[in-house]
């Protein structure tokens, strides 16, 4: 086992008279992307500010790779470290490119110059970080977005072992947070090492090897995304209700916040679904404290299962067998008792045409939709004459929105059309 690339032992910060950090311990291992998560006020940005050494603990040590951080000048700790700070304003008039150097001044002497190797650097980071066009550009002239890129440019120009990074994704746009996180990923691959105070937790999940959860300045929890992220830890840290499944394309833990409920939670809603495509509705509305049934399902569907796993009250039917006159009654049934229909984005075959023909009798219908429906479609002309008269009347949403989907279905909003797939006028 080698030693840790940053150790914190037993730190505690004071600001103001006021204990931000409280006998903080950590370890990260060289070549690990780790994310620091909380609540606002948790410490994290304090945490970094520690371990770059721009605080000084009251109590307890830093090390980087083996150093005592307070016993580093400051140009030892640029060497180890390099930071990304959530402030992006610099009220100097430089360009881009010569920000973006100010990350070799640890390694030039005050009156140096800058090397081949120094200029190498400077390139490389302006186009790994898709901020080249704008080399030339004053920084006060680029949006906050570029800002921020620029600043992970300047940062990696540095060339330190360590990366640093304070909300690296804040003023980024959807696009540019997966570009950037990818991109953290990639330098660790490469063998950096990086830590990351990330407010979006699904995004931390899925790029981070490690979280650590931070609440009223200490350590609340930290290992693996999956260990961290538990229902009973973020009640804890956030006060807030959450659900925690996983995603359904990335595998990664996901995070869906629910909804504060008030009084009766025996709503009942009935869930349509199959092959796998209702398990994690199945979870999410079971969590949000809905009374759920669900089916027709056949024996050996994965929905079944969970639906099983979960005690619900399931409509089954033999494996590989259709939806006959029985079951179809007790659809029915199950339908006219719940308060809210949801149709997942099942496929559909002869066979569990009287699932939707059933759904469709639904005083209230939220309708999931993921896939076009032309690719899901193994009923012909049937299916689409079942499938329409859903979309007509029905609420259209992502698998995310299904929860709150189904309370504002209960408030009585209109239902509305999303952009989910809207393809059904090709059929």
């Amino acid at each position: 086992m080698t030693d840790p690339i940053v150790e914190v032992r037993g730190v505690s910060v004071d600001l103001g008279g006021v204990e931000v950090l409280s006998d903080v311990d950590l370890t990260v291992e060289s070549g690990r992307f780790v994310g620091l998560i909380g609540p606002n006020g948790a410490g994290k940005t304090t945490l970094l500010r520690t371990i770059n050494g721009v605080l000084a603990p009251d109590d307890g040590a830093v090390r980087v790779d083996g150093q005592h951080v307070t016993a580093l000048s400051a140009s030892a700790v640029g060497r180890r470290v390099a930071t990304v700070p959530q402030n992006t304003n610099l009220s100097f008039s430089f360009d881009v490119r010569q920000v973006v150097a100010m990350g070799r001044n640890p390694y030039v002497s005050r009156f140096g110059t800058e090397s081949v190797r120094d200029r190498e650097l400077v390139e490389r980071a302006l186009e790994r970080t898709d901020v080249a066009e704008l080399a030339d550009r004053p920084i006060t002239d680029v949006s906050g977005g570029e800002r921020q890129r620029v600043l992970l440019a300047r940062a990696l120009a540095q060339d330190a072992s360590v990366l640093m990074l304070d909300e690296p994704t804040a003023s980024l746009d959807v696009n540019h947070q997966v570009r950037t996180l990818e991109l953290v990923a990639d330098l660790v691959s490469e063998g950096r090492t990086a830590v990351a105070a990330i407010h979006d937790l699904n995004l931390a999940a899925h790029y981070c090897d490690e979280l650590v959860l931070l609440s009223d300045g200490r350590v609340l929890d930290a290992g693996d995304p999956e260990d961290v992220l538990t229902e009973e830890n973020l009640q804890t840290a956030f006060d807030a209700r959450a659900a925690v499944t996983s995603h359904p394309v990335t595998g990664s833990t996901y995070v869906t916040a629910l909804p504060e409920r008030d009084g009766d939670h025996e709503t009942r809603v009935h869930v349509v679904a199959g092959g796998g495509t209702g398990s994690r509705l199945l979870y999410l509305l079971d969590a949000a404290g809905y009374d759920v049934s669900a089916g027709a399902l056949s024996e050996g569907d994965a929905d079944l299962r969970a639906a099983l796993q979960l005690g619900l009250d399931v409509v089954e039917t033999p494996p590989y067998a259709p939806v006959d006159d029985a079951a179809e009654r007790e659809v029915r049934e199950r339908v006219r008792e719940a308060a809210v229909t949801v149709v997942a984005d099942v496929e559909v075959g002869p066979g569990n045409l009287p699932n939707l023909r059933a759904a469709s009798e639904a005083d209230r219908l939220v309708l999931v939709e993921q896939r076009p429906f032309t690719e899901r479609n193994y009923a012909g002309d049937d299916g689409w004459q079942a499938y329409e008269p859903l979309r007509e009347h029905g609420r259209v949403v992502d698998p995310d929105d299904v929860v709150g989907a189904v309370e504002s279905v209960l408030a009585g909003d209109p239902p509305q059309v999303t952009d989910a797939v809207a393809d059904v006028e090709d059929g």
